[in-house]
């Protein structure tokens, strides 16, 4: 298709906006479809990757007895003759004869015949060196599966690997995990009018996408090189056509910043139809942020790619982020759709009409309260710099205070299971 056919098609007149829970259904959907192939991973590796099939021990835990203090194994009533050690590591020879003990470390092995364990500093010794004491009425052991039974599930697939789940899998008997590859994703900054050093002047602006957007994308489990991260990039369909087509030939997600509407500059519609992409959403019904898309490619061999057009004003983009890259990246990544929680308005919050207005608030989670943030213009950062996710008012409605709403949370750290 020439770059002149792409424009013209372009110009068809869009769909009426998505509602902002339809569209993130709708992402999360052919995200979920296209889910990242599973891959084998080594414990050391698999951080930050998604289990792609659930965890199940391959052993009960504990696969033994095991002592869970330091102490005396003992057989019959006291005082007990010591007639040898078991530390960790090592097997246990039986206790077979009643009045006799070894010292035991915790973690070891408990010796079969023992009929309790009596921890170190509850016991004494006699005058001719036996082990005294009182052993406490319940077991100082842990029993083969305990914990957990051989084959039984343990995590779902879908679940996030993080070190404490990487701890588990060792614990079970694991080497490797089968996983979702974490997605890569690239992103292309779009305007002339973009500096990337310095202070604004003279008709420009410092470009705040690029350096932000590769850092959320990383804290929604991400893999973004900084050689992924392109631009400004000219202001040509040409120019545009070229860096989405290089973007996509080794990136699964790439996101755009500006370029969303139909203005005399913005190329980013008619360069998905030069590429032949469809998309999945085209506007979204959400104040701030309107201006947003997901679309999709698919090559010939059943490769699927996505391309999620932010809008250029920052807080609208990082909207944009939450609303359909979150969701997407979820899907992608064979993970649960993000379940919302709710908050308690501690002050009024405006409606948008007919549209979903996402709002800023900082969450006090000890109390369970959101309270509005000023400065959140749609080209305004300081607020969101001190916000810890945004309110949902649905269309038609107003926040008042003591209703209880969605909050989507901001994924402040990466890693953090709050999307």
């Amino acid at each position: 298709m020439s770059t002149e056919t792409a424009a013209a098609a372009a110009q068809v007149a869009a769909p009426p906006p998505a509602g902002w829970e339809e569209a993130r259904s709708r992402v999360y959907a052919v995200g979920r479809a296209a889910a990242l192939p599973a891959v084998d991973r080594a414990l050391a590796d698999a951080d930050g990757h998604t289990l792609a099939e659930p965890l199940t021990t391959r052993t009960d835990l504990p696969a033994f007895p095991t002592s869970s203090v330091d102490g005396w194994a003992v057989r019959g009533d006291g005082p007990w003759q010591v007639v040898g050690r078991v530390l960790a590591g090592h097997t246990a020879s039986p206790l077979t004869t009643d009045g006799t003990t070894v010292e035991i470390a915790t973690g070891a092995m408990v010796p079969e015949g023992t009929t309790a364990v009596l921890r170190v500093e509850e016991s004494t010794r006699t005058a001719d060196g036996r082990v005294d004491g009182r052993p406490r009425p319940s077991p100082e052991w842990r029993q083969p599966g305990e914990e957990a039974c051989a084959g039984e599930e343990l995590l779902p697939a879908g679940t996030p690997v993080d070190p404490a789940l990487i701890g588990l899998a060792a614990s079970c008997g694991h080497d490797t995990l089968r996983v979702h590859r974490p997605p890569r994703a690239a992103l292309l900054v779009f305007g002339d009018e973009l500096l990337t050093a310095g202070p604004p002047g003279a008709g420009r602006v410092r470009d705040a996408l690029g350096p932000a957007v590769p850092a959320w994308l990383r804290r929604y489990g991400c893999q973004v090189r900084p050689a992924d991260v392109v631009g400004p990039v000219a202001d040509t369909l040409p120019a545009h056509v070229a860096a989405l087509r290089g973007a996509l030939a080794t990136a699964d997600l790439v996101c755009t910043t500006g370029g969303t509407m139909h203005g005399p500059v913005d190329h980013l519609h008619p360069t998905l139809a030069a590429l032949g992409a469809d998309y999945v959403v085209n506007t979204v019904a959400v104040r701030p942020g309107f201006p947003m898309l997901l679309a999709r490619l698919v090559d010939d061999d059943g490769r699927v790619r996505f391309v999620a057009g932010l809008p250029g004003n920052p807080q609208s983009a990082v909207v944009a982020l939450v609303s359909l890259v979150a969701p997407l990246l979820a899907g992608l990544q064979g993970r649960p759709m993000p379940v919302l929680p709710e908050v308690t308005l501690a002050e009024p919050i405006p409606g948008r009409g007919d549209y979903t207005h996402l709002a800023l608030v900082r969450w006090d989670r000890v109390a369970g309260t959101a309270h509005p943030l000023r400065h959140v213009g749609s080209a305004m950062l300081r607020g969101l710099a001190g916000a810890d996710g945004f309110a949902v008012i649905r269309p038609g409605t107003t926040g008042a205070v003591g209703d209880r709403v969605p909050i989507v949370p901001l994924p402040l750290v990466p890693g953090e299971r709050a999307w």
